[in-house]
C-alpha cells in the first residue's frame, strides 16, 4: 500500500481533510486515552499550548516532524498545530512509533501522520517523503534523517524551508558535521544541548525506559548481575545509575578519560570492552557511535549474554558479525533474538539492536519528556520570529527559552526557589568589594 494510502481522516488546521498510513483506523480510540493520559503529565505543554492558542503565533507555518511517534510527541503535535501550525509527522525509528498514537493523531485531532511500527527500509523513507511532500517551512527532527533526506535526495523542498529542530544527540552530531562542511542550508536549533533536555530527558528519561524496554523484553533479574555500560555521557549515567540502584554491578567502558574518571569516582567499574566482554551478563550501548560491540567482543562473551542498544540508530551493535558468527538465528521472545555461535554459545539480542526504550517499551515517561518537547514547541516559536538573522549553523536553544522551561515545570511541581536581594545582584555585578 502506498504511504499516502488513508486509512484514517481528520480534519487539518484549515479544516480540510488529512490522510495519513497508519497501520489500523481502528486503533484511534486506545491511542487517545493514551494521548489524553499521556497529557495529565505534561503540564508545561498544556500552559504552552494555552498560549498559542490564543496568541497563533505559528499561523501559517508548515512542520515536518520526524520523531517517535508516541504519547508525548502527539502532545507536542497538538500544541504546535494549536499555534496555527500545519504538522505533518512520520517515525524517526522503524520500531519506535505506537500505532493507535498514528491511527488517533489523523483521526481525533487532524494531524498527517506517516509512521507504522516494524515498517520495512522502504516504508521508512516513503514516509519522510510524504512529510517533505508538503512542501515545509521548519524541519523538526530526531535523528537527522529527514535533514538528510532532504540535503541529498529532495534539494528541491529546500527552498520553502527556512529553519529547522534537532531533538537528540545523534542528529545534533550529525547536523554539526554538515555545519562544518558547509552543507548545512538553514539555521537548527539544538535541543538536545537545553539543560531541560539533556540534564533530564537523556539522564533520567533514558536510564529508566532502557531498563524498562529490557524487563519487558527478558524479564531478567538485574540484581547480582553484570551490566556493561558503553558510554558514560548523561544517557549511560543515567542507566548506569538506574542498574545500580537495582543491585546490578556495573562495568563502564570508556573513550573518554574524563568521562572515564568521572565514573570511577562515581563508584563504578571501568574498563575497556575487551576485558569487560567476558564480565558481563547485560551489555548495553549509548555511544552514538559505530561497531562499539563487534566481533572480538561476541566471541570473548559467556553464554547467554544479552546485549542491547539505547542509542538511536542500531549501528552500535555490528550485527553483521553476529550474524556470520552463528550458526543459527531465531526469535525465542518479542524482541528477544538468539544467535547460536558456533561452539554452542548462546548471544541475545534485543529489538534488533534498535533504541531498546522504544522498541519494546513505550520511551521516556511523559514527566520529563514534558520539558523536551516544551523546549522543542519554544525554539520552534523563537525560530518563527529570528530565523532571518540566523546564519545557517546549529544553535544551542536561547538560556532565556531554558530558564522558562524550568520555571514552568517547578511550578507546576509546586516547588519555589528564592529571588536574589538588590544588595545581592549588586554584589555579584562588582569587583571591588572582598575580605
Amino acid at each position: 500500500m502506498s504511504p499516502r494510502s488513508k486509512k484514517a481522516a481528520g480534519n487539518g488546521a484549515n479544516g480540510s481533510p488529512v490522510a495519513g498510513h497508519v497501520k489500523d483506523a481502528g486503533l484511534a480510540k486506545a491511542g487517545r486515552q493514551r494521548i489524553e493520559w499521556s497529557e495529565r503529565n505534561m503540564p508545561v505543554l498544556r500552559a504552552i499550548r494555552a498560549r498559542f492558542a490564543k496568541e497563533r503565533p505559528l499561523k501559517g507555518v508548515r512542520i515536518a516532524a520526524c520523531l517517535h511517534v508516541t504519547t508525548e510527541t502527539a502532545n507536542l503535535a497538538r500544541t504546535l498545530k494549536a499555534g496555527g501550525a500545519e504538522v505533518f509527522l512520520c517515525g524517526s525509528n522503524p520500531l519506535s512509533t505506537q500505532d493507535d498514537v498514528a491511527a488517533s493523531l489523523v483521526a481525533h485531532y487532524g494531524i498527517a501522520t506517516f509512521a507504522i511500527k516494524g515498517e520495512d527500509h522502504k516504508t521508512y523513507y516513503s514516509h519522510i517523503v510524504s512529510c517533505i511532500e508538503a512542501r515545509p517551512h521548519i524541519t523538526m527532527d530526531d535523528g537527522c534523517d529527514l535533514v538528510t533526506v532532504l540535503h541529498t535526495k529532495k534539494k528541491n523542498y529546500l527552498r520553502d524551508v527556512f529553519a529547522g529542530t534537532e531533538e537528540t544527540s545523534t542528529g545534533v552530531t550529525r547536523l554539526r558535521a554538515m555545519a562544518a562542511g558547509k552543507v548545512l542550508r538553514y539555521p537548527v536549533v539544538a535541543i538536545n544541548d537545553a539543560d531541560t533536555k539533556h540534564l533530564f530527558d537523556n539522564r533520567y528519561g533514558t536510564g529508566q525506559s532502557t531498563m524498562d524496554g529490557i524487563i519487558r523484553s527478558t524479564n531478567m533479574l538485574i540484581a547480582g548481575a553484570t551490566v556493561v555500560i558503553a558510554g558514560y555521557g548523561w544517557c549511560g549515567r543515567g542507566l548506569a545509575a538506574r542498574a545500580k540502584g537495582m543491585g546490578a554491578t556495573v562495568l563502564v567502558t570508556e573513550i573518554d578519560p574524563l568521562r572515564a574518571l568521572e565514573a570511577a569516582m562515581d563508584g563504578y567499574q571501568v574498563a575497556a570492552m575487551a576485558d569487560a566482554a567476558p564480565r558481563g551478563d547485560l551489555f548495553v550501548t549509548v555511544t552514538g557511535n559505530k561497531s562499539v560491540l563487534r566481533r572480538e567482543h561476541f566471541a570473548a562473551m559467556k553464554d547467554g549474554a544479552i546485549v542491547a542498544n539505547s542509542g538511536h540508530f542500531n549501528v552500535e551493535i555490528d550485527i553483521p558479525a553476529l550474524e556470520r558468527m552463528s550458526e543459527t538465528r531465531r526469535t525465542v521472545r518479542p524482541f528477544v533474538e538468539e544467535f547460536r555461535i558456533k561452539g554452542g554459545k548462546r548471544v541475545y539480542l534485543l529489538g534488533e539492536g534498535r533504541l531498546i526504550n522504544l522498541a519494546a517499551a513505550e520511551g521516556h515517561p511523559a514527566m520529563v519528556m514534558d520539558m523536551s518537547f516544551a523546549n522543542q514547541a519554544l525554539s520552534v516559536e523563537y525560530l518563527r520570529k529570528k530565523a532571518k538573522t540566523l546564519k545557517k549553523d546549529v544553535y544551542v536553544v536561547p538560556g532565556n527559552i531554558d530558564r522558562e522551561v524550568a520555571r514552568l515545570k517547578l511550578r507546576s511541581m509546586e516547588i519555589g526557589i528564592d529571588v536574589l536581594t538588590a544588595e545581592q545582584e549588586k554584589y555579584l555585578s562588582t569587583w571591588s568589594e572582598g575580605t
